[in-house]
């Protein structure tokens, strides 16, 4: 036998073992779908539970034959592996990232037209019933954060900018007028002031 008819005789071996095993998956997968479907009509599985059983199977035994093909045909599967697990992992960072933003987005939407609360409420972020959360009076509202300021005894005035995701996943607590807690800052900030005007007119 010459050269080049052992070589084209390989290549006719290799190709037809590579559909070989595509024709074998695609038999599985007709068996498993017959089979899980006897096995719902005996056992009485809910549909929806057989149709994601098979649907997950189907789809290792054709990733399996993929590889298996490409082997075949003189491509490395590892590599196919390798490469295809890069690209799902970059996508899924790139989707976790996209998703934080867009999350956002939608939940100042929400805000904005259901008005769990308005400008210039004071509102408490809840970590739970019965711990203090983050609280101050709400001066901005945009797509990613919610602003709130914070009054302090000493004087100083900061700001919290909550996501506004966090909203949705923590209790709200809301007042439509100043509550004790910053009216009592506010007095005593004012109270120290007036002490300050009378010791330097002295």
């Amino acid at each position: 036998m010459s050269p080049m008819l052992a070589q084209a005789t390989y290549i006719a071996t290799k190709i037809g073992e590579a559909f070989a095993i595509l024709a074998v998956a695609w038999l599985l997968t007709t068996l498993l779908r017959q089979l899980l479907k006897r096995m719902s009509t005996r056992y009485d599985i809910a549909p929806a539970f057989a149709l994601g059983l098979r649907r997950g199977l189907s789809t290792v035994i054709y990733i399996t034959a993929l590889l298996m093909f490409l082997n075949r045909v003189g491509i490395s599967g590892s590599v196919v592996w390798t490469t295809l697990t890069g690209f799902v992992a970059v996508g899924a960072v790139a989707f976790f990232a996209a998703w934080s933003v867009l999350s956002n987005i939608f939940c100042a939407f929400l805000i904005l037209t259901t008005r769990p609360f308005r400008l210039y409420d004071y509102i408490e972020v809840l970590e739970n019933g019965d711990k203090p959360g983050l609280k101050g009076r709400v001066v901005d509202i945009n797509f990613v954060y919610t602003t709130l300021q914070e009054t302090h005894a000493n004087g100083d005035d900061t700001v919290l900018q909550v996501p506004n995701s966090q909203f949705f996943q923590r209790t709200t607590r809301r007042w439509r007028h100043e509550p004790e807690w910053s009216r009592v800052v506010r007095e005593q900030r004012t109270a120290e002031g007036a002490e300050w005007q009378d010791a330097g007119g002295r």
